[in-house]
Order: structure tokens, then C-alpha cells, then sequence
């Protein structure tokens, strides 16, 4: 009967043949073949970085207040569209900002700086600067996607948006 030959990389070594785990070679397949890591987040890096290129992130955090959910609310029933119109230069992201601004103030939350994002746009990588906001005085928040909210309408919505308010980054 003949020994099996092992072949493996050396330069990777992980065993005491100095072969790599099969489960080791199957996570590498599988992250290459999900594509490059999206740049989820908010970032205050120099204007016009590329997304890819994006690293001064700015720290996620979750606060929960009534108003901001019932604003959650609001907007997944339509109000408040100019909040999160799509943007793409700096003058439309501050017409946003301003908006904000006075929304927020109606429910006691005076800002200098807020802008409401979608989460794809947190998703794909929100910059501050490209905005036009400064890191020093711009507040984001993310508003969670009405399509996890399973019922319209009442108290149960307003529940729903609470709780995704703790689970989204930022969340509204």
C-alpha cells in the first residue's frame, strides 16, 4: 500500500504538516468571490476621497428617543421626503442639512450640523466632507429601512421603529 503525497503551500502554514486546512482555503475562495468589503460607515476623511479609499471613521452609536422614532415613523409613511432626497453634490446635501435642521428643532434637537442618510447610503460609505458638513459640527443620522417593518400603521410601528432605531448605526 503507498503513503498519500501531500501537497500544500508552505507559505502558509496552519498544521503540523505545514499544509493549510481545507476550511482555511475555503474562507479565502469564499472572500474573493464576495468582492471588495463595502466601506459601511461614516467617514471624515479630505473631500473627494474615493469611497475605497475611505478611513477616518467616525464612531456609530444608538440613542433612543420618541420624537426621533416617531420621525422614523413619519418619514416611512412618506412625510419628510426632502430629508433624504438623493444628493450629489455638496449644495444638495446642505439643502438636506438645513432641512434636518428644522426638523429636528420641531421635535426639541437643535444641531448645527444634521443630515438624515438612508442606511444604503451608511452602507456604502457616508463622508461627511463630500457633504459639505464639517466633522466637528456635523451629526449623522441613519434612517433604518422601512422594508424590516412588517405592519403600518398605530403603536406596533412606532414600537418597530425603537427597536430598529437600537440596531441600526445611528439610527434615527
Amino acid at each position: 500500500m503507498q503513503t498519500p503525497v501531500q501537497v500544500c503551500r508552505k507559505q502558509v502554514p496552519t498544521d503540523q504538516t505545514g499544509c493549510r486546512s481545507r476550511a482555511s482555503r475555503n474562507a479565502d475562495i469564499a472572500a474573493q468571490a464576495a468582492g471588495p468589503k463595502k466601506k459601511r460607515g461614516i467617514y471624515a476623511d479630505p473631500q473627494n476621497t474615493p469611497k475605497k479609499d475611505l478611513e477616518d471613521k467616525v464612531a456609530d452609536f444608538s440613542y433612543q428617543n420618541d420624537g426621533l422614532a416617531q420621525l422614523i415613523v413619519d418619514m416611512w409613511t412618506g412625510a419628510h421626503p426632502n430629508l433624504i432626497t438623493p444628493a450629489t453634490n455638496p449644495a444638495q446635501y446642505q439643502a438636506r442639512s438645513v432641512a434636518a435642521k428644522a426638523v429636528l428643532a420641531a421635535r426639541g434637537i437643535y444641531l448645527e450640523q444634521p443630515i438624515l442618510i438612508t442606511e444604503d447610503e451608511y452602507e456604502e460609505g457616508f463622508n461627511l466632507l463630500d457633504a459639505g458638513l464639517t466633522a466637528t459640527n456635523g451629526v449623522v443620522f441613519v434612517l433604518p429601512r422601512n422594508t424590516r417593518a412588517t405592519t403600518f400603521g398605530g403603536p406596533p410601528l412606532l414600537e418597530t421603529a425603537k427597536m430598529l432605531m437600537a440596531i441600526t448605526p445611528n439610527g434615527i
